[in-house]
Formats: structure tokens, C-alpha cells, sequence
């Protein structure tokens, strides 16, 4: 579904704060991999396994299909979901050479993660999952009217719940905010159904596609709140899988020049931008002390150009 963007922020205005203008990223090692494979006219289809959330999710399966699609010359591919396990459980199976069980995953960057897994270092959503909105019951709506700060989160005896193996949950915990963690993810909605914490922190933009997913009408947004942090996700391969490292960024690469990618933004991300207000929300910023130092500086960017256009 065609949507437009909210508050002024376009697709591609979110590509030029985040660097990717043309030319970024295409390096050397792209383009000799480029020339090697013209040469090969008669490779067979490949298979990428793709993580099963990530497949069901219209936004990540749509950006693997163009990056993928935008490389004809590494020839016929098909997209395939994987078995349901939990994030760890998908990051550890990628690190193992020579694995079967998945190809691709798009997560959140960590030092750790870029050390263990070849990470496509281009941010999948333009920068948006460190912009985080509360999920909460609506009968708790009332709890956070007048939240200000970090500080009142503990003194309300607020809780957010959080994937176990997510960075997110160090990085709030590290912020003075007490988290309440699961493996997996269909388990954190019930948990909040049952109160075992206030706030499922979800990234703006993925929220509202979870909620149209649950189904709940108890379920709602919180109104007021903008949790704000630099936190990037990325494409992530094996260690070992060039190949596939290398269509990726190469298919990025070409749907950034040819504008593509700041379409798939607009189309995806625009409407939830609208929709959430950011603008009229009390921004909440919090450190983030897990990103190496070139995925810190683009988070940075992200977080000061979208504090600059709600006005903060």
C-alpha cells in the first residue's frame, strides 16, 4: 500500500543525514566480485533462507526481494522462510560455518554482532528502530501521564519488556530502566496482557503492523511518550558467506542510486510516522554505549536530524 510521509520527514532526507548518498559503500571488493560473476553466465538458483520474523514481515521480506533483485548478474534466487527460533537461536545458527538453517537475518548492530556476522552496514529502516514508542494495556494509559523523564519510569514503577537476546534490553538497563525479558517475542504480548511489566517498547517503525498482527483491542500505543536512542539494523550474513554479504550490499547500493530504497521507505515507514505524532511527544533520550564507532556516528546523526525536525 502507497503511503506518504508524516511531519515532513521524507525517505530520502533520511538517506542523506544517514551518508548514504551515491558512492557510499560501493568499495572496491563489490565491484571486482561484480566483474567475476558477468563472466559466470550459468550459476544455479540459490536459495536464501531468510529468518522466519523477517519473512513475515511485509517491510524486510519486500527490501531482501529488491536488494536481491537489483544483482541479476549473481543470478535466480528464491526467498525461504526459516524454521521459528528465537533471535539467539537464529544469530548463533548464522555464525556457524558450512549451517543450513539461515541465510539472512536483519537485527539490530552491536559490536558483538558486526565481530561475529558479516552486517550489510546500511540501517534497513533508515535509522528508525532506536525510536521507540510504548505498547501498553489501555487500562495503564493513566500511569504514564506525566512521565518526563528516565528517573520517573523507576519512581511510577514503570517496566519494559524486551526480547532476551535483544540489544535493547542492555541498553535500556544500562539507562536505569528495569526490564522484564523473554526469548520470544509472541511471548512478550502475553506477558503484557498478564502485567508482568507496563511498557513492550516496540521501534516506530514496526509497531503498528505488531498491533495490526495481535489483534487486541485492549492493546494500544501509549500517547506521549518517544524513547530515543542510536540503534541501527542491519542485514546480517554468515561469516564466511561473501557471496551473499556482497549482493546485499550491492542491491542496496543500486536501489539508493536509483532511488528505490527511498521509495520502500516512504511506502513502508511514512504513514506510521504520521500516524504516531512524534512531534507532540516528550522525547526521552537515552545512551547507548553497545555500537562500534561508525554505527555510532550514523545513529547519532539519525537521532540529532530527527530531534531537529519535531522541533527539539
Amino acid at each position: 500500500m502507497a503511503v506518504r510521509s508524516g511531519i515532513g520527514i521524507t525517505a530520502f532526507s533520511w538517506l542523506l543525514f544517514c551518508g548514504f548518498v551515491p558512492g557510499f559503500a560501493v568499495g572496491s571488493e563489490t565491484h571486482v566480485l561484480h566483474d567475476q560473476v558477468l563472466t559466470n553466465q550459468d550459476r544455479p538458483v540459490r536459495s536464501y533462507i531468510l529468518w522466519y520474523r523477517n519473512f513475515d514481515s511485509p517491510a524486510i521480506y519486500e527490501l531482501v526481494n529488491l536488494a536481491l533483485s537489483k544483482t541479476p548478474e549473481y543470478g535466480d534466487y528464491r526467498i525461504e522462510r526459516s524454521v521459528e527460533m528465537v533471535q539467539g537461536r537464529a544469530l548463533l545458527e548464522l555464525s556457524k560455518p558450512h549451517q543450513t538453517a539461515i541465510d539472512i537475518a536483519a537485527v539490530a548492530t552491536s559490536v558483538e554482532r558486526e565481530k561475529e556476522l558479516m552486517a550489510i552496514p546500511v540501517p534497513i529502516d533508515g535509522g528508525l528502530l532506536g525510536f521507540r514508542v510504548c505498547v501498553v494495556s489501555k487500562a495503564q494509559v493513566e500511569r504514564f501521564r506525566g512521565v518526563e523523564t528516565i528517573a520517573d519510569f523507576a519512581e511510577r514503577g514503570l517496566r519494559i519488556g524486551q526480547g532476551l537476546h535483544w540489544p535493547d534490553s542492555s541498553i535500556l538497563q544500562v539507562n536505569g530502566i528495569e526490564v522484564i525479558a523473554n526469548a520470544r517475542y509472541e511471548t512478550l504480548f502475553r506477558m503484557l496482557r498478564n502485567q508482568r511489566f507496563e511498557c513492550f517498547a516496540r521501534g516506530v517503525s514496526e509497531v503498528l503492523f505488531d498491533l495490526e498482527l495481535e489483534n487486541d483491542p485492549s492493546l494500544t500505543v501509549e500517547p506521549d511518550l518517544l524513547l530515543a536512542y542510536p540503534m541501527l539494523s542491519y542485514f546480517f550474513v554468515g561469516p564466511d558467506d561473501t557471496e551473499a554479504a556482497q549482493r546485499l550490499q550491492l542491491g542496496m547500493d543500486r536501489a539508493i542510486l536509483d532511488g528505490s530504497f527511498a521509495e520502500f521507505l516512504d511506502r513502508f515507514y511514512g504513514a506510521a510516522l504520521d500516524e504516531l505524532h512524534l512531534e507532540r511527544r516528550t522525547l526521552l533520550v537515552l545512551d547507548n554505549p553497545y555500537l562500534g564507532q561508525d554505527s555510532a556516528e550514523v545513529g547519532q546523526r539519525t537521532l540529532d536530524e530527527l530531534k531537529a525536525r519535531i522541533g527539539r
